[in-house]
Parts: C-alpha cells; structure tokens; sequence
C-alpha cells in the first residue's frame, strides 16, 4: 500500500500533467519551458501509472505535437514542465549529406521512453554542435558517448534494452539527461557557445566542429 503522502504526490503529478494537455493550443501543442525554469534542474519521478492508459496516451500525443512544432527531435515531459520520467524522440535522419555520413544520423522512427537509463558503451566519444529546445537561440559542441546502451521501457510497458550509435545515441544521452536534471550547457565546451544567428548556424551545420574550434580557440579533447 502506498503511504498517502505518495499518493497525495501522485495526484499532484496526474492533475499538472492533465492541466498541459488541456492548454495544449488547437495542435496539441504546449508551451516548452525554458532555462532557467526550476523543473528543469530538478530529478523526474519515475513513471508509475500515475496516468491511466488513456490519460497517458494524451499527453504522448500532446509531447509528439509539440516536438513537432518546434522543430526538434527530442522532447522530455520536464520541458512542458511536468516531473515524471518520460521522453518522445523522433529524427527524420540528413538524408545522405557529408554530415549525415560524419555524425552517424541515420533516421530515428518514432518512439516513446519511459523511465529510461543509458551506460557508455566503449570508451570512444564524439563532439558535435548540440542545442536543445528548453536553451533558445544557442548551441554550443558537446562531447557524448558515440555508442549507449539504453535500458527503460515503452509506453506498454515493454523492456528496452539495447545499443545506439551514433546521433540515435546522442538524442537518447540528451533526452534522458533532462529527467536528471542536466542540461546539454552542463556538458559543452564553453568556448564553443553560439548564438544560432548565421556565423552560429554554419558551424552547426558543418559534418564537423573543427573549424569552429580553430576560429573560437577551443580543444576538441
């Protein structure tokens, strides 16, 4: 049984998360929460059935939309200001651009996880220009893991557990690092910080963060 000041939380957790998909706009869009906001810093509880199947459902529908509109390829609930250890990730790939060869970004289908942990596979890293939806108009070269394995399950509560490479693994790091309360900035090269203006994005958009290194005077490690 659980003790009630549980369950008086996971009321909490049901009526905020219920009180988002309800002020979703006319897509099912909410708004995305950004640094600076105090649920970003803080641990998601894990999820457990504190929404019903159809509740649930809602508010993936309402985390794809949103992600969707911004664009990104990632969504974790804390970034539409709920707690609870869930994330959507969905990455249509750079078709077959040097970039797309260099980063590993081959498509991501669809696909929700819940309550999600990653370990490094191997010791290699890779760096790379990130940016994220909750940090605006910023991204800044961010060494992560090139292979995760990833554990957790799916929203019908089937296991996950296997390896990513690659950008399929660097989405998961991401989205998974925002249910303990990281942000990409806590992992990036400082030097590297750029304002997503024209100089910003032609350093994302190269297959790789050299020459930004070598313009910003930063070390690729």
């Amino acid at each position: 049984m659980r003790r009630p000041r549980a369950a008086s939380a996971d009321r909490t957790l049901r009526d905020l998360a219920l009180a988002v998909v309800e002020s979703a706009d006319d897509r099912g869009v909410a708004p995305i929460v950004h640094a600076g906001h105090p649920v970003l810093r803080g641990v998601a509880t894990p999820f457990d059935a504190q929404l019903d199947d159809a509740e649930l459902a809602a508010l993936l529908r309402v985390m794809r939309a949103t992600m969707h509109a911004a664009p990104g390829v990632g969504l974790a609930a804390p970034q539409i200001g709920i707690p609870l250890a869930l994330a959507v990730v969905e990455d249509p790939g750079m078709g077959s651009t040097d970039a797309a060869v260099v980063r590993e970004r081959e498509p991501l289908p669809f696909r929700v996880l819940v309550n999600p942990g990653y370990e490094g596979v191997g010791d290699e890293r890779v760096a790379f220009y990130e940016g994220c939806l909750s940090v605006p108009g910023y991204t800044a070269v961010t060494a992560r893991h090139r292979r995760v394995r990833l554990t957790g399950h799916d929203e019908t509560g089937a296991a996950l557990d296997e390896v990513l490479t690659g950008w399929a693994a660097r989405i998961v790091q991401h989205e998974t690092d925002h249910l303990a309360g990281t942000l990409y900035l806590d992992r990036a090269e400082p030097r590297s910080l750029a304002a997503t203006d024209a100089i910003g994005a032609r350093w994302a958009m190269e297959p790789t963060p050299e020459s930004a290194a070598a313009a910003l005077g930063f070390s690729l490690g």
